[in-house]
């Protein structure tokens, strides 16, 4: 229970009836209509929530209006995805003039995000995650690494949530896509998926660009799915294998990702091994596992973690470590049809589904329900 609710009863045995009990409110500080806007809707589904309009672009309207929005209508519960400041100060604000108690979920560790950008700004926002996390009335992780992160930082209660899949392929799929790519049956196709940004020296997908060229076999090509200001610098990394071994098709709508996975034989979750990429699954992985790709990763936790035998972990402290494209290379060079199949079996009959979004549903709902009891 919230200090906030703990502080009005007066001993009469009406303290539970003056609680707030207004709606629950959720928002998504990357926006309503991200991705993000859409899981939070959908994992508190069954609590049927206020959803809040929060427009990023647009960060300190929608702060006053989720002020004015908690003063008119008291709210019993905040949830916020994500850790944006425009709306986790907010959510600060409004404990402290309202006692309205908030839950955060989130896909990231803050303080070590930022500070890729600067020292300094990994420093400050260290500090707000910290003071985000202690004053909240639970957290919701994406993966149980960060839950265990928030509750190290003060947070009373925790649980997790990893996402799930937005869409099924179609039956006739992977023949359409690979007729469209110009992909022939004798080619083990290798799946990525994300934004191609660049981060220092680093391109999104350019250790699977390196080590497709790097290896003699020409029955190994590589699907690079997305788009962003990296991707041009892929494309001229490709050379003369961009179209035939290198496909890089930019952007695709997000319902047929799943066709375009389909017609892959394995993935590739590029992530490093630090404080960034070691907290997270990623929405990719459960995107992969749901048309039955096994899937080429680093030693991070979740890749001893989640594996029934569909993983490769790679040595190497980042997908841009030489190791871990060396190790990249030789896997390729090696790789036969028999361990693909192997791998694929694994996923096919995997216990563990941690992308269940039923069970995700009724176990955030439960979880609400008694941060409100």
């Amino acid at each position: 229970m919230s200090a906030a609710h703990a502080s009005q009863g007066d001993g009469s045995g009406a303290g539970r009836d003056r609680r707030p009990q207004g709606p629950i409110v959720c928002f998504a500080t990357q926006g309503q209509g991200h991705i993000e806007g859409l899981r939070i809707r959908l994992l508190l589904a069954d609590l049927d929530p206020h959803d809040y309009p929060f427009d990023h672009a647009h960060k300190l309207r929608s702060a006053i209006g989720l002020l004015r929005l908690v003063a008119a209508r008291r709210p019993r519960l905040l949830v916020m995805e994500g850790t944006g400041t425009g709306g986790g100060l907010t959510l600060l604000l409004a404990r402290a003039l309202f006692g309205t108690p908030y839950v955060v979920s989130s896909g990231d560790a803050v303080g070590p995000y930022l500070r890729l950008r600067s020292p300094i700004a990994g420093w400050v926002g260290g500090v707000y995650e910290r003071l985000l996390y202690r004053r909240c009335a639970g957290f919701i992780g994406w993966t149980p690494y960060l839950v265990g992160r928030a509750l190290t930082y003060g947070a009373p209660r925790g649980m997790t949530a990893a996402g799930w899949t937005r869409a099924e392929p179609a039956p006739d799929a992977r023949a359409r896509v690979r007729a469209t790519l110009g992909v022939g049956d004798e080619v083990l196709l290798i799946g990525l998926t994300g934004s191609i940004h660049k981060r220092r020296e680093y391109v999104y997908g350019s250790e699977l660009v390196r080590a497709v060229r790097r290896s003699g076999r020409r029955d190994v090509a590589v699907l690079v799915i997305g788009d962003g200001s990296g991707l041009e610098l892929l494309r001229q990394e490709a050379g003369e294998d961009l179209g035939t071994r290198i496909l890089l098709p930019g952007r695709v709508a997000p319902d047929d990702v799943p066709d375009h996975l389909a017609a892959c034989d394995l993935a590739s979750l590029s992530q490093s091994t630090d404080e960034v990429g070691a907290f997270r699954y990623t929405t990719k992985l459960s995107e992969y596992l749901a048309v039955g790709l096994p899937v080429i990763t680093a030693e991070t936790p979740l890749a001893y973690d989640l594996d029934e035998g569909y993983l490769w972990r790679l040595p190497g402290f980042a997908p841009w470590d030489p190791r871990y494209i060396d190790a990249l290379v030789a896997l390729l060079d090696g790789l036969t049809r028999e361990d693909v199949r192997t791998r694929a079996e694994a996923v096919a009959r995997r216990r563990a589904d941690p992308f269940d979004r039923s069970q995700q549903q009724r176990r955030a709902a439960a979880f609400v329900s008694d941060l409100l009891a």
